[in-house]
């Protein structure tokens, strides 16, 4: 299991951070807007020979949140410059997981320290903006925290919640029934191609246009992921959330599981607690990087500063 490391940064810190440029204090961190769904998971036969974890390995409920990044809660679904969320828990009340995807297969910063740090240099001044020099010189000296944003740059805007294909930026330790383990990243992958669209496009579309698209689609039957495990190699590296494995998009896969998106919830069902990263039924474990052990507790920090 990863610790918290020590350094400058704390949970508090990055959460105080994250909720620094919120407009609304009991909003979420970060993912502030989104849409609480429901749904189930029937597992595949080869979910097995990953893990024997009960959450993965046999039908359940979902609880699922589709969001848009960043801190506001009022941000447009065209906003081009922040990824999109997918979070779900699957499994039963004694064995019991909960995973965090984005449309971008890496995170912004490789350690809490250079997260905060991250955070600081893009903090409003009093004229309301932030600073582009402190930005661009933080960027020049720290080049892995852009991988995320040129990723996003570099793919057109997703045009629906359920055409989306999602991605972890962890490794996780996956141990089967004959007790072998292996790392395992997590990918959620519509039934049916990514859809997305062109600046054109993006531009006639309404604020809220990702969440009316979601409900038509799931009245329509019309919301299914395949959940699927990238499998590791030797050398991959494991501890950095801010670079990809090699080949990830052509990566040997297992699928797992299907999700079906069957019903929209009452945002109150996702914002009485939170998609806690640590909650992993046996059979998944922690992933060994700092980023992860951060998560772990500053989800439970920012839960309570909503209250």
């Amino acid at each position: 299991m990863s610790e918290f490391p020590t350094g400058a940064a704390t949970p508090a810190s990055i959460v105080d951070a994250l909720k620094g440029v919120a407009s609304d204090p009991k909003a979420r961190a970060s993912f502030a807007k989104g849409r609480c769904v429901r749904g189930t998971y029937a597992a595949s036969d080869r979910a097995k020979e990953i893990t024997k974890s009960r959450s993965f390995t046999r039908p359940s409920r979902v609880l699922a949140r589709f969001s848009v990044g960043g801190s506001d809660p009022h941000v447009a679904d065209t906003d081009e410059f922040v990824p999109r969320g997918f979070s779900f828990r699957l499994g039963d009340e004694d064995h019991r997981s909960n995973i965090l995807l984005q449309s971008v297969p890496v995170h912004f910063a490789r350690t809490p320290d250079q997260m905060l740090a991250f955070l600081k240099a893009r903090m409003v001044g009093t004229n309301g903006k932030p600073d582009m020099a402190n930005i661009m010189a933080f960027s020049a000296a720290n080049p892995e925290t852009l991988h995320q944003a040129n990723y996003i740059a570099a793919h057109p805007l997703p045009a629906s919640f359920a055409a989306t294909t999602y991605w972890g930026v962890h490794a996780f330790p996956a141990t089967n029934a004959k007790g072998e383990t292996r790392f395992i990243k997590f990918k959620a992958v519509p039934v049916g191609e990514d859809v997305t669209l062109t600046d054109e496009e993006a531009r006639a579309k309404p604020a809220d246009f990702l969440h009316d698209d979601l409900e038509s689609r799931i009245a329509a039957g019309d919301v299914r992921f395949n959940v699927m495990a990238l499998l590791d190699r030797p050398g991959d590296p494991t501890m950095d959330v801010t670079v990809r494995w090699p080949d990830e998009d052509s990566r040997d896969t297992v699928r797992l599981g299907t999700i079906v998106i069957t019903g929209v919830e009452a945002d109150d069902a996702c914002d009485a607690s939170v998609f806690d990263p640590a909650n992993l039924a046996e059979g998944i474990g922690h992933p060994p990087d700092e980023i992860f052990a951060l998560r772990r507790a500053a989800y439970a920090i920012s839960l309570a500063k909503r209250r």
